[in-house]
């Protein structure tokens, strides 16, 4: 029997530079932030924008990871899986910094002024719900934390993605100021992926799926 061949794009998802090259593109951003802050390109508020930046890259980032699922089972590339980790941990790693930067830089590490604000302010309060899901689910994301919780209750914590996700995009919906649309659009492509969630369609492999876990055990990413 002659050997199925895989297309270009196969490949290239399970090729070893693959994942460098993804880890490149998830530290671009902060990057790029670096660039503008020596530069003078954030504006006259510099600490605002670095924060805002950092917060929509989280939020960005989230969304990708959690639209990884859907795209691996309407595109058939199962490769795409590998990256589902790597992607949410990107997605946590620019909330922490986030919050590292609007607590260390703006607040100067002022914990009664950032309690007060955290308590005053709500959509503070709901980003920082946010932030600890996001560490929770960062914490328990290695294999190990897999075997250690059980694949039941490690699936059953990591659907708490989607209410990180809900927060994400409130927190974003309510901090901006007047009539704006693109936090809209945020929430209109997280409520997309919700409804993916619970779709079921004559796609195999979707009927029953779900996109709940925004990491995954190695045995399912295709190492």
């Amino acid at each position: 029997m002659a050997a199925v061949s895989k297309g270009p794009v196969a490949l290239a998802l399970s090729s070893r530079w693959a994942k460098p090259v993804v880890f490149a593109l998830g530290l671009a951003p902060l990057g790029w932030m670096v660039w503008l802050g020596l530069s003078g390109g954030l504006g006259v508020e510099p600490v605002a924008e670095a924060v805002r930046q950092s917060g929509l890259w989280a939020l960005r980032l989230l969304l990708v990871a959690l639209a990884v699922t859907p795209l691996r089972i309407l595109t058939g590339q199962a490769g795409l899986a590998r990256f589902r980790r790597m992607i949410g941990l990107f997605a946590f790693f620019y909330a922490l910094l986030h919050v590292s930067v609007y607590v260390g830089v703006d607040q100067f590490f002022d914990w009664a002024a950032v309690w007060k604000d955290i308590v005053k302010r709500p959509y503070i309060t709901v980003g920082m719900g946010a932030l600890v899901i996001l560490t929770a689910l960062a914490a328990t994301s290695t294999n190990g934390m897999v075997r250690r919780l059980g694949g039941r209750r490690w699936k059953a914590l990591h659907k708490a993605v989607f209410v990180a996700g809900a927060a994400g995009c409130v927190h974003y919906v309510m901090l901006v100021k007047g009539w704006q649309y693109p936090p809209f659009v945020y929430a209109a492509i997280f409520l997309g992926l919700v409804a993916l969630r619970y779709a079921k369609g004559p796609v195999a492999g979707w009927s029953g799926g779900s996109v709940l876990a925004w990491v995954s055990p190695r045995r399912h990413e295709g190492h």
